[in-house]
């Protein structure tokens, strides 16, 4: 379906629900029609409303390849979210989209080696790049994924990583918990220094979302390990608030994170104020 103005909401059905971690919850959405809503390029996102409870940004969480529904894994938070969660399937909900700019899957990715950086909640805007990718797989080279959480059970989408992501050609997927746990045999530690111990090739292109506190050190890492800024896009939509460009909270100095993002390479996001 094309894409109406950002700002005219679609009227969606939750078709199914999947608990994913204690407080994320992956929900499949469709059109009143049963068919999916609209086109959107990986990394944009779309505002979830519900009427008399709230509205929140959120990214899309499935590929654009997937062509049956969308997906919206999504972290209880706050008003709108806990709605979510407490949702059944049948339920519908108020969507406008897609927002954003989206990663750029067909510029600055295609026929890159492509390293991926997630912590905790922030798998879910880089899923739909990597199953993009993966759906697209000659279009580009090795993908590393580099994934951790603060324990097993915080781990979205692990059982895809697991049973799909590490069977792909050319694909490596490390996964890490922060402290060690029974029944847990894998990497024990935070990403960053996971990054450290991995030491990737600094040719390759990184997208990474996470806590601000990942992002800081990561990219402190990769600096050290030789990745220029224009390498390394990240986005930032949780700094997004009414997605059209119109209420100003998200504007510092010429850019608006929704209009101009959600995402930007490093080197864009050196050139705003020092504040950002």
């Amino acid at each position: 379906m094309e894409a109406k103005e950002s700002f005219i909401p679609y009227i969606g059905k939750i078709i199914d629900i999947k608990q994913e971690t204690p407080d994320v919850k992956t929900f499949s959405v469709v059109g009143l029609d049963g068919k999916k809503l609209f086109n959107h390029i990986p990394g944009q996102c779309a505002m979830l409303i519900v009427p008399g409870v709230g509205e929140s940004m959120i990214s899309i969480t499935s590929s654009p390849t997937l062509e049956s529904h969308m997906e919206f894994s999504i972290k209880k938070c706050g008003c709108v979210t806990e709605w979510l969660h407490n949702a059944e399937i049948g339920q519908q909900i108020c969507l406008r989209g897609p927002v954003g700019n989206g990663f750029p899957v067909e510029g600055a990715l295609k026929g890159k080696d492509i390293l991926v950086i997630a912590g905790g909640i922030g798998i879910a805007p880089v899923h739909s790049v990597v199953n993009y990718m993966m759906d697209h797989r000659e279009n580009y080279g090795k993908i590393q994924v580099i994934y951790g959480a603060r324990s097993k059970a915080d781990l979205v989408r692990l059982d895809e990583m697991q049973n799909v992501w590490m069977k792909q050609p050319n694909c490596s997927i490390d996964i890490t918990i922060d402290r060690a746990e029974e029944g847990w045999n894998g990497h024990v530690g935070f990403v960053p220094p996971f990054i450290t111990e991995l030491k990737p090739d600094a040719g390759m292109t990184v997208i990474m979302c996470g806590p601000p506190i990942l992002i800081h050190m990561s990219l402190k890492i990769l600096k050290d390990l030789g990745f220029k800024d224009e390498q390394i896009f990240t986005t930032m939509e949780m700094r997004m608030k009414c997605g059209i460009g119109k209420c100003g909270r998200c504007n510092i100095g010429d850019k608006f994170v929704c209009k101009d993002g959600p995402v930007f390479s490093f080197d864009q996001l050196g050139e705003l104020p020092p504040e950002y």
